[in-house]
């Protein structure tokens, strides 16, 4: 089966992103408890970047797979989850990177570094982090986990804010999110 990503954020209105997040079909990791444990030996990069045994993982396809199996256990621990086992998987920041992000009919669409799509908003809140020499912003996914805006994101995010007025908020999906750290 071939791949084929989801188009460019900006071109779509935001009833088009949202009919390919619905197209993304993801197994159901939140209602399966497996007993079996183990150990992955994987770790996802602060940059987002995939390893296993050290060694990066090069296919854009096996990321794809296992992101959709990813889930974090009320201990702040992270599993890859499928219905037979859960195996431990390393996450030094985020799960994920927020690559892209686009502005339409009053919501905020952001293409993550897996290539889906999320609409920000109640489901999918953003959360400002870390400080003012340092600031962080992360977008929810799902099941706990987030993805952490790249720069060129948060960028485009500041932008975003700006137009929007002088308090550094934007508004996705009914809500309000700062964009500046507590």
């Amino acid at each position: 089966m071939v791949y084929t990503p989801p188009p460019e954020l900006a071109g779509l209105s935001l009833a088009e992103i949202a009919e390919q997040v619905a197209l993304r079909k993801l197994p159901p990791v939140d209602q399966w408890a497996p007993a079996k444990t183990g150990d992955s030996e994987m770790r996802i990069a602060a940059d987002g970047a995939w390893y296993h045994q050290g060694s990066p993982i090069a296919r854009p396809a096996m990321i794809r797979a296992f992101a959709g199996l990813l889930r974090p256990d009320e201990d702040g621990r992270y599993w890859l989850v499928t219905p037979f086992e859960k195996l431990s998987i390393e996450v030094e920041d985020a799960c994920f990177q927020a690559v892209d992000v686009a502005s339409t009919d009053g919501s905020l669409a952001f293409r993550l570094n897996t290539d889906e799509l999320v609409i920000a908003g109640p489901s999918h809140p953003l959360r400002a982090a870390g400080d003012a020499d340092r600031p962080a912003l992360y977008l929810g996914v799902r099941h706990g986990c987030e993805a952490r805006l790249n720069r060129s994101t948060y960028a485009q995010l500041a932008d975003i804010a700006l137009e929007r007025g002088e308090d550094w908020t934007v508004a996705s999906g009914g809500q309000v999110f700062s964009i500046l750290p507590a």
